[in-house]
């Protein structure tokens, strides 16, 4: 979800020189982790992290209601020159990353072949390091014994 909430608030606000009003989400802050978005750390809640997805939902309604589907926006981390798209080019992009997503479909595709990512040649993956992957994971079941500690 946490994903999710970061590409819908990219390609919905962002894109369109509507930033949600607090600043960027903590963990696409300038300098943050690779892999930030796919887990969640001891301190963000399932409450929270719903909230934000949430609020983050409303707002990119809110810019599909006041744009024509025709606008012109610039994803900042597409390539210089490659960088424009329509905001209807941009809903289909979230709904089908949304789809992608749905159901750990990529776990699924995992276990079935291997494969990994978006296609061959774009993975979208931080790392093919598997010291870095082993350091991640590890990271990350610490994170949810610690959160399993904490009261609800």
């Amino acid at each position: 979800m946490k994903h999710a909430t970061g590409v819908e608030l990219g390609y919905l606000g962002d894109t369109f020189g509507r930033p949600l009003s607090g600043g960027p989400l903590p963990w696409m802050a300038a300098g943050g982790e690779p892999n930030a978005d796919m887990w969640a750390t001891a301190d963000e809640s399932r409450g929270y992290i719903v909230d934000l997805y949430r609020s983050v939902w409303a707002h990119a309604d809110a810019t599909i209601d006041a744009l024509p589907l025709g606008t012109l926006g610039r994803v900042p981390w597409w390539p210089e020159g490659r960088d424009q798209v329509t905001l209807h080019h941009a809903v289909v992009r979230v709904i089908a990353d949304t789809h992608r997503h749905a159901g750990h479909a990529d776990i699924l595709r995992e276990l079935t072949d291997g494969a990994v990512g978006m296609n061959q040649g774009n993975d979208s993956m931080p790392s093919d390091d598997a010291a870095w992957w082993e350091n991640h994971l590890d990271r990350v079941e610490r994170a949810a014994r610690e959160a399993d500690r904490k009261p609800a």
